[in-house]
């Protein structure tokens, strides 16, 4: 029976990890130039209003 070779599987798990945090590095690049400075939560249509279309109201009551 063949014997394990354990340092291979090591290399293979090492690889996987740095895949997985170069493409994650490369989309939160991505997120931040396609964003524009506008939080994901922010946004607003070119009127004004609120993307989710709710109405910006006063809070304060008129004196």
């Amino acid at each position: 029976m063949a014997k394990p070779n354990y340092s291979f599987e090591k290399r293979q798990r090492e690889l996987a990890k740095k895949k997985k945090k170069v493409e994650k590095l490369q989309e939160k690049a991505a997120r931040k130039t396609s964003g524009g400075g506008v939080d994901q939560g922010e946004e607003a249509t070119q009127d004004g209003s609120p993307a989710d279309g709710t109405k910006a109201t006063d809070t304060q009551p008129n004196p």
